[in-house]
């Protein structure tokens, strides 16, 4: 079995091209994760997300221990077995669904109680518990424990918040089992303060992780907060490890990511915003179930190769939607999985060829071109 490792392949100004070795298979980055959050890509078979080209995908700590139970999935060979899923698997701490709560979790020194938003049953959720939840669920990337930061918050606030979620991440790191191919992450808090962002990067080098996450972030601060907020951070974290921005986002996001030096990327969009009848496309986001594509027999994205441009029309998705039919949203997940698929694969071509730059120009320049025209 291969060690965790992370090879940082060449770079192209702040954009970086890698490889992550695994228990569980290599991760060619920058790359994207899809969102299980149940065990599930929700609408696709393990197979369908596979052959979108993603290689690695996320399951949530916080549900799975609600629901079937962290326990019963442990006995059940853990969620790559239990879903039929056969590469690497990361799985969030559990800390922001925790957090966001609100009334319904108090939290201390020690960690969270909460109650279950499914039946109200109170649950308590330390550092350690949420590293041995990680472990049953069989997470071949654990996240440490931490507390999000809300925005806005005032510099105090942030400050106090980061340096909880450093003490946790010291427990974290002391309550996780060593496995070969495994790795934990750090997360990096601090909110939009460069000091505190720099603070929590030594704290978390000290400790000592495979990786580094950047958390706090697409919590409603505005990209040019985020990418501001990036641009100082990214800078001051170790180059020879994976750097991970937490919950983003939008296909823009991703390209502003990559070029500030981020290598992973995880978000519920492309599945949710699917199921909704928004597909992303090389022109922008579409909705298909507006009336324009009613008789429109071209395909959703003339370049993409998955099942519902490469089979169906517009007019037949649109249909779908109008209908309520199941596979509507289950096209939609599928072309907006492989849209995100076929932007970061393009990525880590331009950032070989050294060609980022015009690979970001040109990705914006046709975004703002907007849909084709209507027929007719």
């Amino acid at each position: 079995m291969p060690d965790f490792n992370f090879t940082l392949k060449t770079t192209d100004g702040a954009a970086r091209r890698g490889r992550l070795q695994t228990a569980w298979g290599d991760v060619e980055t920058p790359v994207f994760m899809p969102v299980g959050t149940a065990a599930t890509v929700k609408g696709m078979m393990p197979e369908s997300v596979r052959a979108t080209g993603a290689s690695i995908i996320l399951a949530n700590t916080y549900h799975l221990m609600l629901r079937p139970g962290a326990e019963r999935v442990g006995r059940l060979g853990g969620v790559r077995k239990m879903m039929g899923w056969d590469g690497p698997l990361l799985t969030d701490s559990g800390g922001f669904q925790v957090m966001s709560l609100g009334p319904l979790r108090s939290l201390d020194e020690d960690g969270v109680t909460f109650k279950s938003h499914l039946d109200g049953t109170r649950y308590r959720l330390t550092p350690e518990r949420s590293t041995e939840i990680q472990h049953l669920l069989d997470a071949t990337i654990t996240m440490a424990f931490d507390e999000c930061t809300p925005f806005p918050a005032t510099e105090e606030v942030a400050a106090e918040s980061m340096r909880l979620s450093m003490r946790w991440a010291k427990r974290s790191r002391e309550a996780f089992v060593h496995r070969q191919g495994y790795g934990q992450f750090g997360i990096v808090q601090g909110s939009v303060f460069r000091d505190l962002r720099a603070e929590s990067v030594a704290a978390l080098e000290e400790i000592g992780f495979e990786g580094y996450a950047i958390g706090g972030l697409a919590v409603g601060e505005g990209q040019e907060a985020m990418f501001e907020t990036l641009e100082f951070t990214t800078p001051m974290m170790r180059a020879d490890r994976p750097r991970y921005l937490m919950g983003v986002g939008k296909p823009a996001d991703l390209v502003g990511g990559v070029a500030r030096g981020v290598d992973m990327f995880d978000c519920v969009m492309p599945t949710r915003s699917g199921r909704t009848g928004q597909g992303f496309t090389r022109r922008g986001p579409v909705n298909i179930k507006n009336a324009r594509h009613a008789e429109d027999p071209r395909p959703l994205d003339a370049e993409c190769g998955c099942p519902a441009c490469s089979r169906f029309s517009r007019a037949y998705l649109h249909h779908l939607f109008k209908a309520d039919e199941v596979l509507s949203l289950m096209l939609l997940s599928w072309h907006n999985i492989q849209y995100y698929q076929d932007l970061m694969a393009g990525m880590r071509a331009a950032i070989e060829a050294g060609t980022f730059v015009e690979f970001e120009a040109d990705f914006h320049a046709k975004q703002a071109l907007g849909d084709i025209e209507p027929v007719g």
